[in-house]
């Protein structure tokens, strides 16, 4: 029950949203928004977000309702993984972000490596795909698919930058407090799964 106001938001958004995409009736267009508005309701009350916020949020997601892309790059040294402190939250993350337009999937996670973290990295295979929803992270207003691919360290240096305040590389004993809106413990254990055998394939859902 936990997260099924989640999933109920998520799918009634789509629904107003590919509507009022669509819709020339203005019938239609009117039960649109309010089951738009009704999606908003919810979400509000269950994530204690301002009910303005979320509405501005929802109005300006125009067009069919698809998944948001969320890269992740995943970057191994000495049975060690390179991980980024967070300056939004102050916890560690694998580096990674919202795939930009313009960028194919292996070149949005080389460059969120290199912009978060200082690295230059070469992808040379995903790992994983995974519905953010049966993740175990923390509830988002989007509904995201999340992509991880391994990187090849290949130069550069550990620097901060406006969005990471922190760069090492961790053993699997002892990874910090993850920011679980972008990564989990059970992924990081999953990851380290993949280094140890490189035949394993790859994960999806």
């Amino acid at each position: 029950m936990e997260s099924k106001w989640l999933e109920w938001t998520q799918k009634l958004q789509a629904i107003a949203q590919n509507g009022l995409t669509f819709s020339e009736n203005p019938y239609d267009i009117e039960r649109y928004k309010v089951l738009q508005a009704i999606a908003t309701e919810i979400m509000s009350t269950y994530s204690n977000v301002e009910h303005s916020y979320i509405l501005d949020l929802f109005a300006r997601e125009v067009g069919y309702a698809t998944p948001k892309v969320d890269v992740r790059g995943v970057v191994f040294r000495d049975n060690t993984i390179l991980l980024v402190k967070e300056r939004l939250d102050g916890c560690w993350t694998l580096p990674g972000g919202w795939a930009d337009i313009g960028d194919s999937p292996s070149e949005a996670a080389v460059r969120e490596i290199f912009e978060e973290s200082g690295y230059q990295t070469r992808a040379i295979k995903v790992l994983a795909v995974y519905d953010r929803n049966r993740q175990g992270h923390t509830p988002h207003q989007h509904y995201i698919y999340k992509l991880f691919f391994l990187c090849e360290l290949v130069g550069g240096s550990p620097s901060a930058s406006i969005e990471t305040e922190e760069v090492g590389f961790f053993p699997e004993d002892n990874i910090p407090e993850l920011s679980l809106g972008r990564v989990t413990p059970a992924q990081i254990t999953r990851l380290f799964q993949h280094y140890r055998d490189p035949d394993l394939p790859t994960d999806f859902d």
